[in-house]
């Protein structure tokens, strides 16, 4: 585990780290945008508003961090990479639900500015896993190719 740990203390780590955070704050304010629009302006409840800015800036997520945090431009995306994506923002879906009502349990109905609060301590406390499920079983595979040329060229 320490060893895991310490594969993040790292240059490389840290820029993907910081490009991560930079993407999901980017993400967390169109879904924070999407979420009221639901909620307030079209009356939805929280769990039809959750779900629907959740897929779409999972889709906006999996595109930029892909392109931009892991500099994948080999245009190759395969089924397993983006299954795996959805898979770990699924996790983190269900995460954010699961705060969510216990946050409803805990205080009563939420009103707008309540359900804010929980779902931004909900993401406050997914940022690292989300991280590491990026870098490790979403996109290690395609990190590892992308990699092995620069090996292969340097060893020849």
């Amino acid at each position: 585990m320490k060893s895991y740990l310490r594969s993040f203390a790292n240059r490389e780590s840290l820029f993907q780290a910081v490009k991560v955070g930079i993407v999901g704050v980017f993400n967390t304010v169109v879904s924070f945008a999407m979420f009221n629009i639901f909620l307030i302006a079209l009356d939805w409840a929280w769990f039809p508003s959750l779900s629907v800015s959740f897929a779409v800036t999972t889709f906006l997520s999996y595109l930029i961090n892909r392109r931009w945090t892991f500099s994948l431009t080999d245009g190759h995306v395969s089924g397993r990479e983006t299954l795996s994506f959805f898979g770990v923002n699924i996790v983190a879906y269900l995460a954010s639900v699961g705060i969510m009502w216990v946050a409803e349990a805990l205080f009563g109905p939420l009103t707008p500015l309540g359900s804010n609060i929980a779902l931004l301590v909900a993401a406050g406390l997914l940022i690292l896993p989300k991280l590491a499920g990026y870098r490790d079983l979403v996109f290690g595979e395609a990190l590892k190719e992308k990699a092995e040329p620069v090996t292969e060229s340097s060893g020849a």
